[in-house]
């Protein structure tokens, strides 16, 4: 152990300015170790919110969701259909009525309407595309853009999911015989409302989605239909029905002759009017 002496050094002393830059650089650092972790979160990832399109929404109802959702002027949607490019089938006449696919698409602050409206019809385009449903159609001597119009009739006239091939067998029915289809969806789309009362002004208006008047599938999709309907227009339930009248929520009655449909309308007229509400006037 070594004992040498060693003369005692003075200690340096800061005076009051170095005392206030050391604390100064003191805080700076603290500062800098707090900051940076912020910094780097704010530059993570956008979380994505989600845009829900249900199925059976009319090209005009995702128009406004989109624009809300994007929190844009009301029309900006509908605008960019114009110059979004879209890959519609020649039918479409670049209206994409039935290619705006039902889903949860996933939207950020830098998602554009056109993109959107891409990103759905994509989607249509792949559903369409399916080995069930395009083998199906053209089985049925049908295309992409046929199967999409039939499958948004199903859509709109389907009481529920598990008359959908019913429906679609009463349409591939009239088809087949040359019977107008007579849905009032499309009337419905002419007149742009929705509602189980089609008076029979109605049926003569002059459209071409008057089905009433004119036989044939109408021009273009009456709405934008999910893979169910799609599915239904192509692999229809086995049946000789004709008609249709939903009764009553869940009772749809499905019928080979008019006698028997108009015995429906009836117990539907009943049901109506025991459940209508007190009018005023």
């Amino acid at each position: 152990m070594s004992h040498e002496y060693r003369p005692p050094q003075a200690r340096s002393r800061l005076t009051r300015r170095g005392r206030l830059a050391l604390f100064l650089g003191a805080l700076l650092a603290i500062g800098a170790v707090v900051l940076i972790p912020v910094l780097r979160g704010g530059q993570g990832p956008e979380k994505p919110h989600r845009l829900v399109i249900p199925e059976g929404w009319r090209a005009t109802q995702v128009y406004s969701a989109i624009d809300r959702t994007l929190k844009l002027p009301p029309g900006s949607a509908k605008s960019a259909v114009a110059t979004a490019a879209l890959a519609l089938p020649a039918e479409a006449k670049g209206n994409p009525e039935g290619y705006l696919f039902p889903a949860t698409y996933p939207v950020t602050s830098k998602t554009t309407p056109a993109a959107l409206l891409a990103h759905m019809v994509r989607t249509a385009n792949e559903k369409l595309a399916t080995r069930a449903v395009a083998d199906g159609g053209r089985a049925h001597g049908m295309t992409p853009y046929q199967t999409a119009t039939m499958a948004s009739i199903i859509e709109a006239e389907a009481e529920s999911r598990a008359d959908m091939g019913k429906v679609a067998r009463v349409v591939h029915n009239r088809l087949a015989k040359s019977m107008p289809l007579q849905m009032d969806s499309t009337i419905n789309y002419a007149l742009n409302r929705s509602t189980v009362d089609t008076t029979l002004s109605d049926t003569r208006i002059g459209s071409p989605f008057n089905t009433y008047e004119r036989q044939g599938l109408p021009p273009t999709p009456i709405d934008n239909p999910g893979l169910e309907a799609m599915a239904a227009a192509v692999a229809p339930t086995p049946g000789d029905w004709l008609y249709f009248v939903t009764v009553k929520p869940g009772d749809t009655r499905f019928s080979a002759t008019y006698g028997e449909h108009r015995k429906h309308v009836v117990e539907f007229n009943k049901h109506r009017a025991a459940h209508a509400g007190p009018r005023s006037g």
